[in-house]
């Protein structure tokens, strides 16, 4: 069980950046722990995971730009696109072009799209309870997931530099 101090900043990153964090086997390995431990909160709700974190992020800030959410997620447009109309399809968000940029497309939650938050609201508690970890080590997790995520932000700026 994960200690009242920790728990609170473990359960904020579980959510959100956990899935993003890094590449190859690592990230496979986290992917599918996450996937594993977020599946069964999450199909009877009718969601991926992916399509989870993208409506935790719509649901901090809401009518943000397609490429916002990627990069808040470290997904690319090949992932969000498809993902993000099954999300229309469902009813949950609308897609629109930016009156600014019409090249940009506004994602926008609909209103079961903030309904679908509070029956989600329990979720992140649920995953926690799940997680096995003397404080200690949780607390380790959370610093070594945040030490590479922001390793991978600063290569991938590198490699955007060239």
């Amino acid at each position: 069980m994960i200690s009242g101090n920790i728990r609170k900043p473990f359960l904020k990153l579980l959510p959100i950046q956990i899935a993003a964090v890094t590449a190859g086997s690592v990230n496979s390995l986290i992917d599918t722990l996450v996937t594993g431990l977020y599946a069964p909160w999450l199909k009877p709700l009718g969601l991926t995971y992916t399509q989870y974190i993208v409506l935790l992020v719509l649901w901090e800030r809401d009518g943000i730009s397609v490429t916002e959410i990627g990069e808040r997620l470290m997904l690319d447009n090949g992932t969000l696109s498809p993902l993000l109309k099954k999300l229309e399809q469902a009813g949950y968000v609308t897609r629109r072009r930016s009156r600014e940029d019409e090249r940009m497309v506004i994602i926008c939650l609909t209103d079961n799209g903030r309904a679908l938050q509070e029956k989600a609201r329990d979720v992140p508690a649920h995953v926690a309870d799940c997680i096995d970890l003397p404080a200690e080590k949780a607390q380790m997790l959370y610093m070594l997931l945040y030490e590479l995520l922001d390793n991978r932000k600063r290569k991938t700026a590198e490699e955007d530099r060239k």
